[in-house]
């Protein structure tokens, strides 16, 4: 069941002997993308780094020797262009930082050093978007970036953020994407689904 606004979330419990245990986002990704196309139920994994276990509060490899927290989270289902991918941290679509259209599909708060969505949460069963309108300019950018370190770059005129259970976006020209740090396709046309639930993690 994902989070109640006030409602506990995760719980502490013994590392499963067979547990898989991954460094980063995008095996965390594998992890996923290795089930859902082969239809077979998607089993837990423990996150030892990358964007989504550092919002959960994880990220320690050596947390893996004993108790740890575990609880459920949400993935986010891409479908763009007429293809289909999974993303457990972040979706980022952009040609460029600096001019242009880039819209970020978080389930994450954080993309790399940079703290993106701060309301976000990965077990709301929504995905928080913020979009960089293609007029915001490259001095404004340069400022939000500094500012986004810290997530103080919100709220911004030019910076649009909505959460829902699923968002799409229709671009001027196909831009690239990026999924849990891996560029994976280029797409004009884009939706993501919050599939709540999909995956048990420990950190």
């Amino acid at each position: 069941m994902t989070i109640r606004r006030g409602g506990s979330w995760g719980a502490a419990a013994a590392v499963p002997s067979e547990l898989r245990v991954v460094p980063t986002d995008r095996d965390a990704r594998a992890w996923v993308l290795a089930h859902r196309e082969t239809d077979r139920p998607l089993k837990a994994v423990g996150l030892a780094g990358g964007d989504l276990a550092r919002t959960v509060g994880g990220g320690a490899p050596g947390r893996f020797a004993g108790t740890v927290m575990t609880a459920p989270v949400d993935v986010l289902r891409i479908e763009a262009d007429g293809r289909t991918t999974w993303a457990v941290a972040h979706v980022v679509a952009r040609r460029s930082w600096w001019r242009g259209d880039v819209w970020l599909a978080m389930n994450a708060q954080f993309l790399g050093e940079y703290y993106v969505a701060p309301r976000s949460h990965p077990n709301d069963g929504k995905v928080d978007v913020v979009h960089v309108l293609p007029g915001m300019s490259a001095r404004a950018r340069m400022q939000a970036r500094r500012r986004a370190r810290t997530g103080s770059h919100l709220p911004h005129p030019q910076l649009v953020v909505t959460q829902s259970a699923s968002s799409s976006v229709s671009f001027d020209r196909p831009l690239v994407l990026w999924v849990d740090g891996v560029r994976w396709a280029t797409a004009q046309h884009v939706t993501v689904t919050c599939e709540p639930d999909a995956l048990i993690i420990y950190a």
